[in-house]
Parts: structure tokens; sequence; C-alpha cells
């Protein structure tokens, strides 16, 4: 091999490096090209209202990305890049409303409905009325207090859920109820910056009950360091590791 064929496939490899990890940022420690292309988007912490039209609004979660996409028909059409999204129509709306998320999309005419799409996993909750939920041939109605998820391969069975928790989210709070401790972690690591590891396994097995306000979420750490002895250790960057 010459010398310019090890150098440009040197830069080649570095330049794919560089796009894999521009598209799939590690540990989320920035936006992707997707989120930073969209319409509307939300930073670590912020949550936003928007109105679409006159019958149809969206609430962003926080690191929410969403995209407005041309009509098909007579249904406004939006994409959820990333984050969590609740939507509302007004009573009187009869356009129907899509919203698209990886592998599938769900419609909705007088409904208030959370879409949700975090990893490979979209979680989508009927909070009032009725959705339809799409995805690779097949499709199931959801209703209120109710709640469907599917990834690229599968949906899963409708399972019923308690409103309070699943919404509270647009009131500021984060409610959880026997919640294992890495999947609090999980969500708390949404709303601050920085991240939060678990170093010691055995706190794995803790489950949490709590009502935590997301603009206080450092919060959080102080009650599991009083109510489990958790130690937790800050490092620079919003970096805490729990041990």
């Amino acid at each position: 091999m010459t010398r310019r064929l090890v150098l440009g496939g040197g830069l080649a490899t570095a330049a794919a490096a560089v796009g894999v990890v521009t598209l799939r940022p590690p540990l989320e420690l920035w936006p992707s090209w997707s989120e930073l292309a969209a319409d509307y988007r939300t930073g670590t912490g912020e949550q936003r209202k928007l109105a679409l039209n006159d019958n149809v609004s969206i609430n962003l979660d926080t690191r929410t990305s969403i995209a407005l996409r041309p009509d098909h028909g007579d249904s406004s059409r939006i994409e959820l890049i990333t984050g969590q999204a609740s939507i509302a129509t007004a009573p009187q709306q009869s356009r129907p409303v899509t919203v698209i998320a990886s592998s599938g999309q769900t419609v909705a005419t007088q409904a208030s409905f959370d879409v949700r799409y975090l990893a490979a996993e979209v979680r989508v909750t009927c909070l009032g009325g009725e959705v339809r939920v799409e995805h690779q041939g097949n499709a199931r109605t959801v209703r209120e207090r109710q709640q469907i998820a599917y990834d690229e391969r599968r949906m899963s069975d409708i399972v019923a859920i308690d409103p309070a928790v699943e919404a509270a989210w647009q009131e500021g709070l984060l409610i959880f109820r026997y919640t294992p401790l890495p999947k609090v972690v999980e969500e708390v690591n949404r709303y601050r910056s920085g991240r939060i590891f678990i170093v010691n396994a055995e706190l794995n097995a803790h489950l949490i009950n709590g009502r935590f306000h997301i603009d206080r979420i450092d919060e959080v750490l102080l009650q599991l360091e009083q109510a489990f002895g958790v130690k937790a250790k800050t490092l620079p960057g919003g970096i805490v590791l729990l041990g």
C-alpha cells in the first residue's frame, strides 16, 4: 500500500467516525444533526408550548425536537425527532393530526395524547379521547388512560396508565411510584446538564417513591442520600457518581 492510500484510508475512517459521533452523540451530551435541523427544539430542562394552529397545541418537554412535515391529504403532520411532546386538539377539530415517530405514527382528531421517543422506543399515551397508532401495517386504537409502545420490530399490548403520573411533567413534576433507581436516574438525566452514573450495583434494587420539581431536579440526589444513605460524588461537568 502506498502512503497516499494509507493516509486516504485513515482520513476516510476518521470522517466516518466523526459522522457517527455527530449522528449519535455519546451519552447524548450534545444535539445530533437531525435535532439541530428541527423546526422547534428545547434544551436541557426547558419546556415550551406551541400553537400549531387555532385548533392544535403542542407542549414540548426537555430535550425535544420536532419538525413540521408537508400535509398529507387532509392531515397535518408533525415528526417527533426525539424527546417527548403532548398534543391537544380543540373540541371542534375536524382535521386529523398525525405525529410521526420512528417506524410508526399516531393519528388523532379530537384527543389529547403524549408521544415519547427515547432511545429506540416510542411510547404513546392517550390522555383524552382516542388515537390510532399505526406501525408497519398494524393499527390499534388507544383510548383514554391507555398506553402502547413500539420499536422497529414490534408493537406492545395496550396497558392501563395513571394519567396523573404520565402527565406530571406538564405540571413541572416528576412522579415515581415504586420505580427502580436506574429508571429514576435515566429520567432525571434528561432534565439536568451532565450525567448521573450508578457505580454501586447494589443500588439498582432500590425502589423509589416521590414527587420532584423539575426546576429543582438535583433535590433528587439529596433525598437519595437522606433516604438510602447513597453517597453522591460530584465531578466537573455535572457528572455525579452514586455509590
